[in-house]
């Protein structure tokens, strides 16, 4: 993707050539928020409730958009166009941006940093979509408002890399006992009478976009949902396990912490959940 084209700050520009101060306050202090919007056929999945998202973001660490949200969603879709995006995602981050040196304070009538990318990479034919993945429980070290869609990302990193050093493909996170959620996705498992259990939301896990429109659909398939704090152990036992995110959908989990989930394949409800979403995103992506 060396010749892709991205976007600074009202400029469209090759990769290589867009620069970022070294003041700025997201280089500095992970001062920034971001969205991943999956990207279908050239078109935006769910990007309406990404935008509604990245506004609470902001809103919650005082950072002013610097452009309307409508322009950004056309910014995205240019930027599709110029990269003949097909499938993937589009990242963009704001920052509060640069007051010319390095102070913890919010400096006064700084101009925020905007930054987009493309993102080619296959979403609907992922193998782990097939497969399944494996996972292992690590202590959740992150701070406490996991609602707010930060850049500062290290110690879910950090999970990841324990994961990747054990051979797996991710982490889940543990906090006094229970899991939050995985190192970039909500968490989920079916019970063995096919209850549908996770997390309910608050500042201890990310309001997922995908999460929410999963939850929508699992009730119109009358599949009965708890949203509840839910251990280790309890997944250990469950009849399946998932996750979800905005480029994931939904990928079945078979093992948590060599623990074989249901028949070690990936579930039922897992599966028919992700062909539903994946059906009703690629009809509503704009």
């Amino acid at each position: 993707m060396m010749g892709r084209i991205v976007y600074l700050d009202g400029q469209y520009l090759k990769e290589d050539e867009a620069k970022v101060s070294i003041f700025d306050r997201g280089f500095l202090f992970g001062d920034a928020v971001y969205e991943v919007t999956a990207v279908i056929n050239g078109k935006l999945v769910d990007n309406e409730g990404h935008m509604i998202r990245l506004q609470r973001s902001c809103n919650e660490l005082q950072i002013a958009l610097p452009v309307p949200l409508a322009e950004i969603t056309n910014i995205q879709k240019e930027l599709i166009k110029k990269n003949a995006l097909n499938e993937g995602g589009i990242y963009l981050q704001i920052s509060r941006g640069s007051a010319g040196d390095r102070d913890f304070g919010y400096p006064a009538d700084v101009k925020p940093t905007l930054v987009l990318f493309t993102q080619a990479r296959e979403l609907l034919n992922s193998p782990k979509a097939t497969k399944g993945m494996k996972v292992i429980t690590t202590e959740d070290i992150r701070w406490k408002r996991r609602d707010i869609k930060t850049v500062g990302l290290l110690a879910p990193c950090m999970a990841k890399q324990a994961a990747i050093e054990k051979q797996v493909d991710d982490a889940w996170l543990i906090e006094d006992g229970y899991i939050t959620e995985g190192s970039s996705n909500n968490a989920y498992i079916v019970t063995q009478d096919g209850v549908l259990v996770t997390r309910p939301l608050s500042n201890d896990i990310l309001h997922g976009i995908t999460r929410k429109a999963l939850l929508e659909l699992a009730e119109k398939e009358a599949i009965k949902i708890e949203e509840r704090l839910f251990t280790a152990e309890e997944a250990y036992q469950a009849a399946e396990a998932f996750v979800s995110s905005a480029t994931t959908f939904v990928w079945p989990v078979v093992e948590i912490d060599g623990h074989t989930i249901g028949d070690g394949k990936p579930g039922n409800v897992a599966k028919k959940l992700r062909e539903i979403y994946i059906e009703l995103a690629t009809k509503t992506a704009e």
